[in-house]
């Protein structure tokens, strides 16, 4: 879970969004698809210029709202889900609308702002405290490999992929590279 840094961060975030394809949808179950925005299959036009509409609108917006992308679906290496589940979601909500309302920090990581630890609403729940550090950390490692399909993804739209969008992901390279 993180919040992006900005509107323009956000339209990346929701840009770059990803889930695995499931076995309904007649492909090799487990395999990464960028699903941006989760709109394709409801845009009637190209989603470059579905993003650079977004972009436009955060120019004209006053006070943008704040971005946020969560994973439910993380896991251990052994493929056990760290997030306890559903019931337990709103307690995720809780740090964002926190977040909204000024009411809380959050640490900054190359990715975005992630919750301090003790920011997170946890009473009564039995969550080992090495899945909270693992659902809260951002490794180099595995945004590096995934930046590869991310580059690859914003290829596809050639010269028509908003320069902003461009211009976030080699931001996110260069906090990439800091991260050591």
């Amino acid at each position: 879970m993180y919040e992006a840094f900005n509107w323009a961060h956000g339209v990346y975030v929701g840009a770059i969004m990803a889930s695995e394809r499931a076995a309904a949808q007649y492909v090799k179950q487990g395999e990464v698809r960028r699903d941006p925005m989760a709109m394709p299959p409801f845009c009637g036009y190209n989603m470059a210029d579905y993003f650079d509409h977004w972009l436009r609108m955060g120019v004209r917006m006053h006070k943008p709202p704040h971005v946020f992308h969560v994973n439910w679906f993380r896991q251990d290496k052994d493929g056990k889900y760290l997030w306890p589940g559903y019931s337990e979601n709103p307690r995720v909500l809780e740090w964002i609308l926190a977040r909204c309302n000024n009411e809380v920090d959050a640490q900054k990581t190359a990715i975005g702002w992630v919750p301090k630890p003790g920011d997170l609403p946890m009473e009564g729940l039995d969550l080992p405290e090495k899945d909270l550090k693992k659902l809260l950390e951002v490794k180099k490692e595995d945004w590096m490999e995934d930046e590869k399909n991310i580059g690859a993804f914003l290829d596809i739209f050639g010269p028509r992929i908003p320069l902003e969008l461009r211009a976030q992901h080699e931001g996110l390279l260069r906090r990439l590279d800091v991260l050591g």
